[in-house]
């Protein structure tokens, strides 16, 4: 089966397409991605302004129709904290869907570390035993932690790197006053989820998922892309200090030039090391792996595993490209 991811997060529309079956590898055929940004196009209330929604409308419509000269099966279309957040959310979403037939669904922040958990988990196997999974996004940092493919914690938190960045700097490189600042916010912040997390269990294995964590490995030394997904790439706390302490002063155009780093995300980059740095002492951690796959691959695994169940039992087709959802009404949040 063909299928189309179309992710509307805080920094890009992104829209994977991947041949996939139920115990399968889906397989990537082509990835598109529009810069949008809709974070920066909220206004003083957090509400998506009229050009955002506008554009937003744009990259969905062009999404769509990609997927359709994909013949894709099915489109699963979600957003992500931008929307999430945005007072007028519901008002944008009528439009999209009145305006492109696209049905997007907004995901819970819990709801992206349960999906992101579960790809994590299905990556790594059972033989990686109790899971530790942290993400970082452009709007929020996802954390959970369990023995099984649904998460026993899931979290959410408001500390995403493109958020960070436009709520605590007002400077490009930051000063060292506004650095301290976030890092303590962070720290405060993580405190009574770390506990949670802690008593959960102690993890086997740490896992690191986003752009955000890929970039900081890079840049400390992991393999880079070309590599391929299945070289093992980790990210030490001590290479992060390191590489925090260094990236902080620098600008977000000279930041752009380094390797690993992507254009569009290198202004946040400081933020989100920040977040991951206070994440990892936080919790204890020392090091962690980078995973490939996230809340993308999570979608849509857990789309092939209805399929495969309720889907199929049933006779039911998939619903049609542009229309879809995560599964019926009832399956739209990830029950456990």
């Amino acid at each position: 089966m063909r299928l189309g991811v179309l992710d509307v997060g805080s920094n890009t529309v992104h829209l994977l397409i991947v041949d996939a079956y139920r115990g399968g590898h889906p397989t990537p055929m082509t990835s598109e991605k529009t810069a949008l940004r809709l974070a920066e196009s909220l206004d003083e209330h957090g509400r998506l302004s009229r050009p955002g929604a506008d554009a937003l409308i744009r990259a969905v419509s062009d999404a769509r129709d990609s997927a359709a000269a994909a013949d894709c099966a099915d489109l699963l279309a979600f957003a992500t904290s931008a929307l999430r957040d945005a007072p007028n959310s519901a008002e944008v979403l009528a439009r999209v869907r009145a305006e492109t037939g696209v049905a997007l669904q907004v995901l819970p922040g819990e709801d992206e570390a349960r999906y992101t958990f579960l790809a994590v988990r299905r990556w790594f196997g059972w033989s990686a035993g109790r899971l530790l999974v942290l993400d970082i996004g452009g709007g929020s940092l996802e954390l959970a932690s369990g023995m099984d493919e649904l998460p026993s914690v899931a979290e959410s938190l408001p500390l995403g790197a493109g958020r960070l960045t436009r709520e605590w700097f007002s400077t490009d490189p930051p000063t060292r006053k506004e650095i301290d600042a976030l890092r303590e916010h962070a720290e405060v912040m993580l405190a009574p989820v770390a506990r949670k997390l802690r008593r959960d269990g102690r993890p086997e294995r740490i896992v690191g998922t986003s752009k955000t964590f890929r970039s900081l490995a890079r840049l400390t030394g992991a393999a880079p892309s070309a590599e391929g997904p299945r070289a093992r790439r980790v990210l030490t706390e001590t290479g992060l200090r390191q590489v925090s302490a260094f990236i902080s002063r620098m600008s977000a155009a000279d930041l752009a030039e380094l390797e690993g780093v992507s254009p569009s995300r290198a202004h946040q980059l400081v933020a989100g090391s920040l977040v991951a740095g206070a994440a990892m002492r936080a919790l204890g951690v020392t090091s962690l792996e980078i995973c490939p796959w996230a809340l993308r691959e999570g979608v849509i695994l857990r789309r092939l595993d209805w399929l495969d169940g309720a889907g199929r039992d049933t006779g039911r087709m998939a619903p049609a490209p542009g229309l879809s959802g995560l599964g019926p009404p009832e399956e739209a949040r990830y029950i456990g």
